[in-house]
């Protein structure tokens, strides 16, 4: 084995929403893919978009700040016929962005067809055939109850699988050795994090 793929790396995905927005946090070892934390942030409660704002900015900060995410994977909002649904769910993708990119950390984007076909093989893939396939994956059952959560470990998934794949690394996107970022700071500053 080596010394690269020893090295741990710390995915958060996040699939945004103006309701309920989900996200998961897994662990990469080498090959080896592991859950870490996933839920949903519930924003139906707020009764100001400004706060359904405020919230995701303030829960995605925290997530960071407790899981220390080398890169953050999130969807891509999905044309819809509503401008101003697309409008709100735009704000809330750039607030969970404007959290990672306040501690630096590298974001990317993919398509919500991207993320099923990359997870089950198929674009058009149902949330509950996503769902079975990451427990596939990760050899666990997930909760049920959080189901929006499952989107978010998807995403995380997705961008493991394509900045590992030979075509990312051949074109030098993949990140195994990027410099800087809130992930270098903390190898490189230990006694400086409470």
């Amino acid at each position: 084995m080596q010394q690269a793929d020893a090295t741990e790396k710390v995915i958060i995905g996040v699939d945004p929403g103006t309701q309920v927005m989900g996200y998961g946090v897994i662990s990469v070892k080498g090959q080896e893919i592991s859950l870490v934390q996933y839920g949903v942030i519930h924003l139906s409660k707020y009764t100001t978009h400004e706060l359904k704002l405020k919230k995701i900015f303030e829960r995605i900060s925290q997530l960071i700040e407790d899981y220390l995410p080398d890169e953050m994977a999130i969807e891509d909002p999905f044309y819809g016929k509503n401008p101003q649904s697309m409008l709100k769910l735009g704000r809330a993708q750039g607030v969970a962005m404007a959290a990672a990119l306040a501690r630096n950390i590298p974001i990317v984007e993919y398509s919500p067809k991207k993320v099923k076909q990359s997870v089950t093989g198929s674009g058009s893939a149902s949330k509950e055939q996503v769902a079975y396939m990451l427990e596939k994956i990760l050899k666990m059952e997930l909760s049920k109850e959080f189901m929006d959560a499952t989107d978010g470990i998807a995403i995380a998934i997705c961008h493991q699988y394509h900045a590992n794949s030979p075509a990312a690394v051949a074109s030098g996107s993949s990140k195994k050795s990027k410099k800087g970022g809130w992930g270098a700071f903390v190898t490189e500053n230990p006694g400086r994090i409470k």
